[in-house]
């Protein structure tokens, strides 16, 4: 039975057109469906990205907003989908109790660093400003804390001869938009159990 989920996002969401060509086109498409993207800014261009595939999509705006009160709308949009997932895609918002408890280990996050060894924004930036030759990326699972979850993945980035923050990304995005979806189908499979 194909995993119900929705990705979360809040701007280009590179790693979501990736999860939807493979959810529709690769190696996920036997083990799961997008049901919903979802944004908390109306001006994040991956909900037109999302529409191109023929996703549906919504938004909350965020801004202004407590985050326990924007969480429970958000919740509220979410029900009625029946989601067996949430899979966040740059998505720049902590969650709050009621989302975790609710999704309690089914809520997926990317992060563009070891999560022992750097938590928070700005994982490629670190990774240059500290001269790194390598960073690793991982996917865990989201607890109340900031990139504090249950390490389900990770994958080497080698970045010798990197000389740009945007060397640094590239490569990084490459590794990631492969792992994720990677990952999410031994999730979504059972190949490893959480």
């Amino acid at each position: 039975m194909k995993q119900r989920i929705a990705i979360f996002i809040s701007g280009r969401g590179s790693n979501m057109e990736a999860i939807l060509t493979q959810a529709q086109h690769g190696i996920l498409a036997d083990c799961c469906e997008v049901v919903l993207v979802f944004a908390n800014t109306r001006e994040a261009y991956g909900l037109q990205i999302a529409q191109q595939f023929g996703v549906p999509t919504a938004v909350i705006e965020s801004k202004g907003k407590k985050r326990q009160v924007f969480d429970q709308e958000v919740l509220a949009l979410l029900e009625p989908f029946q989601l067996d997932y949430l899979v966040l895609a740059g998505y720049m918002r902590i969650l709050s109790a009621c989302v975790i408890e609710r999704y309690h280990n089914r809520i997926i996050n990317i992060h563009p660093a070891d999560t022992n060894a750097y938590q928070g924004i700005h994982g490629y930036e670190w990774a240059f400003e500290q001269r790194l030759e390598r960073t690793i990326i991982t996917v865990h699972l989201v607890d109340e804390g900031v990139d504090t979850g249950c390490i389900l993945a990770q994958r080497e980035v080698d970045l010798r001869g990197a000389s740009t923050l945007e060397e640094v990304k590239e490569r990084g995005l490459r590794v990631e938009h492969a792992l994720y979806s990677e990952t999410l189908r031994g999730v979504f499979t059972r190949t490893f159990v959480i």
